[in-house]
């Protein structure tokens, strides 16, 4: 049956304004593309908690964006491997920035990685989601109108750390990964223990990548020590960990870690790690949100649940996504500022609010690591001991150095 005349005119006008509506979005985004690059750890010590799994993450949220905010836009990923080396990272970021047209980095797993795409980021004029590093990122060297801090950084695990343990005449001894990572939170725990009373009773340092401990367990073992903190992290973690029960070390000591995540622990083995006690930022199985989001990560990625820095991915680029869908923009600073006045809102995080120096806070927890009785799946492996809310646990404003708290205009 042939349409009558007045009802084909209102549907060519009706493709015509939906055309038109889809160019409009795209009007202000750069060479019609969203494009995010994902600097990763493919391979080394971090690989486990971020790499591939982070590459999962992020394009869960460029899909679930696109099915609802982002509809219409086009967004494209690029990753690389940074191998944990800042010069691999700066040259594949610069590539990005001047001949792909990058318009925003996220991950960038490793502390040193970290601090140097911080201020590549502002040099390029582009954003940058930091999943966590170091408090320096939203602090000193904060640069507000480019860059965001998700998930965890050094001052909040060691605070979460210390709040979750410490009591007042304890003795404390560090194993520490002897790079920016643990020597800041190594420092920043010194002055946590210092405040409640409790002291630091010694240090071992390692390197980045080590395979043997016993040298530091040993030295940790024959200290005055009541609680002994590995402040470390990915494999470096694991290895001082599973070394620690070799040497019997919790029958004479209480263990602490700064930063193990969910695939140290499973890789080490209940049975070795149980008791463990440890502050996350993030775990996949605290409530519906957590699992609902988990369930769905774990059916593109075999490997297991989401770490903290898979989760910080997800909910950070969704975030910013977001608001490029609000202001049909990708001009970093127009689209940061918008992350601003957005409220968050997925299943990852809890409690939310993005502060003006760029720092993402919400809730904590503090865990124990069950026993192999205790748990009833094959990633059933924390006892949840206290939710830490997140103004307890980040770097309270007044002791920030960020310049936004010193002169709100600038």
């Amino acid at each position: 049956m042939q349409a009558k005349p007045g009802r084909k005119a209102g549907l060519t006008v009706l493709a015509v304004s939906a055309a038109l509506a889809t160019s409009a979005a795209q009007a202000q985004i750069s060479d019609g593309a969203v494009r995010i690059g994902l600097l990763t750890d493919m391979s080394g010590a971090f690989s486990q908690f971020s790499g591939q799994g982070s590459v999962v993450a992020a394009q869960m949220a460029i899909d679930d964006c696109l099915a609802s905010e982002c509809k219409g836009l086009k967004i494209e990923l690029l990753t690389a491997d940074h191998q944990n080396k800042t010069d691999i990272a700066l040259a594949k970021a610069r590539e990005w920035a001047d001949i792909n047209k990058v318009d925003v980095y996220a991950d960038m797993v490793n502390s040193a990685v970290a601090l140097a795409m911080s201020n590549l980021a502002v040099q390029k004029g582009k954003a940058a989601l930091f999943a966590g590093g170091p408090v320096r990122i939203s602090s000193e060297e904060c640069q507000p109108d480019y860059t965001v801090q998700w998930m965890w950084d050094t001052y909040s695990q060691t605070a979460a750390a210390i709040k979750g343990l410490a009591k007042p005449g304890q003795g404390w001894y560090f194993i520490t990964v002897d790079y920016a990572y643990g020597n800041a939170a190594v420092a920043e725990a010194r002055k946590q223990l210092e405040a409640i009373g409790a002291r630091t009773v010694g240090e071992s340092k390692h390197p980045l990548n080590s395979s043997d401990m016993s040298s530091q367990v040993i030295a940790a073992l024959q200290s005055k020590a009541d609680v002994v903190a590995f402040a470390n992290s990915g494999a470096d973690a694991a290895n001082a960990i599973k070394t620690a029960s070799e040497f019997k070390l919790s029958a004479k000591k209480l263990q602490a870690a700064f930063f193990p995540t969910i695939y140290e622990i499973k890789g080490i083995g209940l049975e070795q790690a149980k008791g463990l006690r440890f502050p996350e930022s993030f775990y996949w199985d605290i409530d519906d949100g957590t699992r609902r989001f988990s369930k769905r990560f774990m059916e593109r990625y075999k490997k297991g649940p989401p770490s903290l820095t898979h989760a910080g991915v997800y909910s950070s680029v969704y975030h910013y996504l977001k608001a490029v869908a609000a202001t049909r923009s990708d001009d970093a600073r127009t689209v940061i500022k918008k992350m601003h006045q957005l409220p968050i809102q997925d299943d990852v995080v809890r409690n939310p609010k993005l502060r003006p120096d760029g720092r993402m806070v919400h809730d904590y927890y503090y865990f124990r690591v069950k026993t192999p009785q205790e748990s009833k799946g094959d990633w059933d492996l924390y006892a949840l001991e206290r939710t830490l809310p997140g103004d307890e646990v980040f770097l309270p404003v007044a002791q920030s150095q960020c310049r936004v708290f010193k002169n709100p205009s600038n």
